[in-house]
């Protein structure tokens, strides 16, 4: 569908924002892994994680949906059944490459199938450490979906310093590394989300810059019940939007503040912008708090590729933020972009030129000449069918002075099933 948006007067309020994808993907997998009950809350109602239900049902795995609580009655580490037909992981990465890693793990025989954005994106960066392990998987072109998984022989332990900071690559090998007599290692030199980590209560060790993780058999699967936060990156958006907007003011409740998440946030601070942080408590082992944004007025930024695995999915709508800085912001190191559900990077050129924005494309990244008074042009912009280069043209047309459109705006319900309602609530 093509959505209008109208430029906003004002953007006044408070929005309680879908539960985290990343959590609520990981708590379903991790309490079926669990050897016994776990009753989970405030569960994403956005379409990738209940792919990730709906394979975990596809191996046995018993799960009762009540609105947001889910209850799921894991199997343990030897309950997995072979599935009867394909497991589809619909649009989710996520799904895709964890679940390889416990289908892998467990040496259950399973061909995983995604739609025609995942089955174009590379696997091959599980594929390989799979193959180390002991677990054969037959990919089409060696790279892409279908992933056909199966494994004869004993699980082999890997040590796997991790090319890339990727926390779906992470996670794939620990939790294979979970069915293992020996341990795995993953050696992480720069920071990806913890939340596999964190959630499984993994051994962890550091070493200088190194943080050193290891899985086994020998390592219990705690039970998954708790409440999971609301999704900084859905959180984002509106922290850009309200910080740009010369009159809002919008209050965020319950955020999750996990700090390998919250590189947006540290920038637009940076960036100077008005973000309050209130109540700060945790939500099973994730910090979680209240955030409100005002307008700002912001200064450049220049963001490396240190920082880039931080604020990878943040990286669009940060590009909104630059532009409406007082002088030039630079994004490098973010070549990772370029492999999302589209080419982010042309995806947001494409809608930087169309805004008629000052600025340069990069193989890695951007630069950006921004300026306070930027007035964007009103135009159709092309969504990509990925939502959040659909959620970042969104917050750049609630700036412009005549209404644009976003062409296959139901993309957002991927990530953000209420975001065209909470637009509706700010601005009327």
């Amino acid at each position: 569908m093509d959505q209008q948006v109208r430029p906003a007067q004002s953007l006044l309020g408070t929005l309680h924002l879908p539960a985290d994808k990343s959590i609520s993907h990981r708590s379903i997998m991790f309490a079926s892994l669990h050897d016994g009950t776990s009753t989970i809350t405030n569960f994403s109602d956005a379409a990738d994680p209940h792919s990730t239900i709906d394979c975990m049902r596809g191996l046995g795995v018993s799960i009762q949906e009540d609105g947001d609580q889910i209850v799921v009655e894991g199997v343990g580490r030897s309950g997995f059944v072979k599935p009867d037909e394909s497991l589809d992981c619909g649009n989710s990465g996520t799904t895709m490459r964890l679940l390889s890693g416990i289908v892998g793990g467990a040496g259950v025989s399973a061909t995983l199938i995604g739609d025609e954005s995942l089955s174009a994106r590379t696997m091959k960066r599980i594929i390989d450490p799979l193959a180390e392990m002991g677990v054969t998987i037959d990919a089409r072109n060696d790279d892409y979906a279908p992933l056909h998984i199966s494994r004869s022989n004993a699980l082999k332990p890997l040590h796997f310093p991790l090319p890339i900071p990727s926390a779906q690559l992470k996670s794939c090998v620990l939790l294979a590394g979970l069915f293992g007599d020996e341990e795995t290692e993953v050696i992480e030199t720069l920071p990806s989300r913890d939340h596999t980590e964190r959630l499984l209560g993994l051994p962890i060790e550091k070493n200088g810059n190194q943080k050193i993780i290891t899985s086994s058999k020998q390592d219990t699967i705690p039970e998954q019940s708790y409440r999971i936060p609301n999704d900084f990156s859905a959180a984002a958006f509106w922290l850009v939007a309200g910080a740009i907007h010369p009159d809002a003011e919008i209050v965020l409740p319950n955020v999750g503040m996990n700090s390998t998440r919250t590189g947006a946030l540290d920038i637009l601070q940076k960036m100077g912008a008005d973000i309050t942080i209130e109540n700060r408590h945790k939500e099973g082992a994730e910090p979680v708090a209240n955030v409100t944004v005002c307008s700002s007025d912001l200064q450049p930024v220049e963001i490396t590729e240190e920082i880039v695995p931080n604020c990878i999915d943040e990286l669009p709508i940060l590009t909104i933020a630059m532009l409406f800085a007082d002088g030039i912001s630079r994004i490098s190191g973010a070549e990772e972009l370029r492999h999302k559900e589209t080419d982010r990077l042309a995806a947001m050129a494409e809608i930087l030129e169309k805004a008629g924005a000052d600025f340069t494309e990069y193989e890695d990244g951007f630069e950006i000449k921004g300026d306070p008074d930027f007035m964007p042009e009103a135009a159709t912009y092309n969504s990509y069918h990925d939502h959040r280069i659909a959620m970042s043209a969104a917050v750049l047309s609630l700036m412009a002075s005549k209404s644009s459109q976003i062409q296959g705006a139901e993309c957002t319900a991927i990530s953000y099933p209420s975001f065209w309602d909470d637009v509706a609530l700010l601005t009327n």
